[in-house]
């Protein structure tokens, strides 16, 4: 586990241990090296090279953009399989991941949100967005998130402009006042809304409109744990996807 000690790694390193087919078997984050992994009494180490000596099979990362990259390049060197949810991560980011992977025995999952119901409100606003003239995503997410607009709804932007560019339905209406309270413009033209406020986890809406009637879709992550199924199916199919995959959809058949 890479980035133990943070909120999603404390979260994956207590249910890995709780788990009777997974070995938590090298725990990994500077800021909190010597300390004891949640879930077990394996020390925090400080150095990834640690994973490497320790026979691990699959990495789990959620640390920040830069020391996730190097990580993916230790482990696709190594042999390693790693499962990343580390968010902003940029195209360009992806677009090396996919390279170093494509030369390596392991394998990738990245995902922007391991909630299976994300994955799932992702695949409807899919289903909706050749329907309805115009979308905006507005998501809110708890005061220490780092990036803004966050990964999700980059990746649901990019997925619904996408199945509206493959349908041929042209591009979604953008509608006057575009900039400044309006958001920023994602992928397709799509505009996106954050809110960081305490006490709130993951949360996103993608709202639809046509004339006459709107849609909304929204998923609400009230706990880390909400994390946990998707990670964990992450870490046991790894091994059999060859190369990079990108978002939990294809590990649940979409």
């Amino acid at each position: 586990m890479l980035g133990a000690g943070g909120r999603m790694g404390t979260t994956v390193c207590r249910a890995v241990s709780a788990a009777e087919d997974l070995e938590l078997a090298a725990a990994v984050d500077p800021a909190h090296a010597g300390e004891r992994a949640a879930g077990s009494d394996l020390l925090i180490g400080q150095d990834p090279a640690c994973l490497v000596s320790s026979a691990v099979q699959v990495a789990v990362d959620f640390t920040n953009r830069q020391a996730a990259m190097e990580h993916l390049r230790l482990c696709a060197a190594a042999g390693i399989h790693a499962v990343v949810g580390t968010t902003g991560l940029g195209p360009e980011d992806l677009e090396e991941v996919k390279g170093l992977f494509e030369g390596s025995p392991a394998n990738c999952v990245v995902a922007a949100n391991f909630a299976i119901g994300a994955a799932v409100m992702v695949r409807l606003a899919e289903l909706a967005a050749p329907y309805l003239d115009a979308c905006e995503i507005v998501e809110l997410h708890h005061q220490a998130k780092a990036d803004a607009p966050s990964g999700t709804a980059l990746a649901t932007a990019a997925a619904v402009a996408a199945a509206r560019q493959a349908a041929g339905a042209g591009p979604f209406a953008t509608g006057a006042g575009a900039g400044g309270a309006r958001g920023e413009a994602g992928p397709g033209g799509v505009r996106l809304h954050s809110v960081r406020l305490p006490g709130l986890v993951s949360h996103q809406e993608v709202l639809f409109g046509s004339p006459g009637q709107s849609l909304t879709l929204r998923h609400d992550s009230y706990d880390r744990d909400s994390f946990v199924p998707g990670v964990l199916l992450a870490v046991r199919s790894v091994a059999s996807r060859p190369g990079t995959t990108v978002g939990l959809g294809p590990l649940l058949g979409f």
